[in-house]
């Protein structure tokens, strides 16, 4: 045990998305005394309305988002031997618009199934057929929660409005957008994503494309349900779902699957990506003494890199 590290002094976790609840699962499972600060439960996190796919997206620097990604790609593997607890299962789809050759050593290595897709798997041109994490959100969070408590930790619904109101000589900031105001730091931005949750019509793979007006086109199998996506605009903060949107996102999806243009509409979903420059994974001193951990600004791959993220971060905390 270092000396003064957050197992012997406790640590307040801030933010309670995916990222901040992983974190925190990690500081309590090598001994730290924790406590998760979150304004919203779980399940009305940005990270609750995530399509939740492992893949990196809208994450800088790339050399480490591939890294945290890998490291996150292990537990997800040994978690989706349980997927009926932990939400988190491997599933087979196509990355379109993307050739064998373009996915990279670093992931390829990583997952030898990576082929070309057929004409019959994508009638649309080129894909790759991968089989990746794909996680019920729903499912997985709550869960994450429990493993936290089991460890010993303990969740608090409050809100901040600066992070030295954590009253803990360890603090580390995982409030993703909040960020923006709590550091405060401008360099994070909203990036708008809409989803449009279906029945699912029988589909039991996932696609990510681009639709024939250049947007973003995809569709996640989840329990009983079909999830379709999506948008990525950028510095937009509304959090109400955009009728003409909704219908357009349908409309892409349903050029890659026909059988999605009647399927019934369940509900509609919005989430603020917080995108940064870079992610800020970092140690600093307050002026007060206490040590500050930042894990923040993830952008649309939080998902993807939580546990590398996480672990990273637990070490800069001293555990």
């Amino acid at each position: 045990m270092k000396t003064g590290t957050g197992q012997e002094r406790g640590v307040v976790v801030v933010g309670g998305g995916i990222v901040g609840l992983t974190t925190a699962v990690v500081l309590a499972e090598r001994g730290a005394r924790v406590r998760l600060w979150t304004r919203d439960p779980a399940e009305r996190t940005t990270s609750a309305v995530a399509g939740a796919l492992w893949w990196p997206y809208r994450i800088e620097p790339v050399a480490s988002a591939r890294a945290w990604a890998l490291r996150s790609l292990e537990v997800y593997e040994e978690l989706a031997a349980r997927p009926g607890v932990t939400g988190v299962r491997m599933a087979e789809g196509v990355l379109g618009e993307t050739r064998v050759d373009e996915v990279g050593s670093w992931a390829a290595a990583r997952l030898p199934g990576l082929r070309a897709a057929t004409a019959g798997e994508y009638p649309a041109g080129s894909g790759v057929w991968a089989r990746l994490p794909l996680l019920d959100m729903p499912a997985h969070l709550p869960w994450l929660r429990k493993r936290l408590v089991a460890a010993g930790g303990v969740v608090e619904t409050r809100t901040v409005s600066g992070l030295a109101e954590a009253d803990a000589p360890v603090v580390v900031n995982c409030t993703g957008l909040g960020a923006r105001e709590l550091v405060p730091d401008a360099s994070v931005r909203p990036v708008r994503g809409q989803l449009v949750v279906v029945e699912n019509p029988g589909i039991d793979t996932w696609t990510v494309s681009t639709g024939a007006d250049g947007e973003m086109a995809y569709f996640f199998p989840q329990p009983g349900r079909l999830v379709l996506g999506g948008t990525a605009e950028e510095d937009a903060w509304s959090l109400e779902p955009d009728p003409a949107v909704a219908e357009a996102i349908v409309r892409r999806c349903a050029a890659l699957r026909p059988e999605i243009a009647h399927a019934r509409v369940l509900e509609h979903r919005v989430g603020l990506r917080p995108v940064r420059p870079t992610v800020r994974l970092e140690r600093e001193q307050s002026e007060d003494g206490r040590l500050l951990v930042h894990n923040y600004g993830h952008g649309g791959a939080g998902v993807t890199v939580a546990w590398g993220c996480a672990e990273e971060a637990a070490g800069l905390a001293g555990l």
